[in-house]
């Protein structure tokens, strides 16, 4: 009888275990990551902080969502970025490149 309870209770800690495992992790609001993304390229994208850091307002979305993946894979290399897109979902991924995406472009073509 005891070898039955140990054998039910262990394999009601297992399923537990793995339901949990199966269920996305938590991600936070898109409006907080763009918190995050603002602090260099400023909230609509259009406004860097630096001469170097790009603007990302009105730039296409999958150029946006492939730049986060190739940092976050290493495949672009910059410290900054990596470690940022390092912490990211393909989703927020997806999600930041459309919230960009959307913002009215402030980039001009230079003669």
């Amino acid at each position: 009888m005891k070898r039955l309870i140990a054998t039910i209770a262990g394999t009601l800690l297992c399923t537990g275990i793995w339901a949990a495992e199966e269920q996305p992790a938590q991600t936070p609001p898109l409006e907080e990551t763009v918190k995050q993304c603002a602090a260099c390229h400023g909230e609509d994208g259009n406004k860097p902080v630096t001469p170097d850091t790009p603007k990302l307002g009105g730039q296409h979305a999958d150029y946006l969502a492939k730049a986060l993946r190739d940092y976050k894979s290493g495949a672009r290399k910059n410290p900054i970025m990596g470690a940022m897109a390092a912490a990211l979902t393909e989703r927020q991924m997806k999600e930041l490149a459309g919230y960009f995406a959307r913002q009215k472009s402030e980039l001009h073509v230079k003669y």
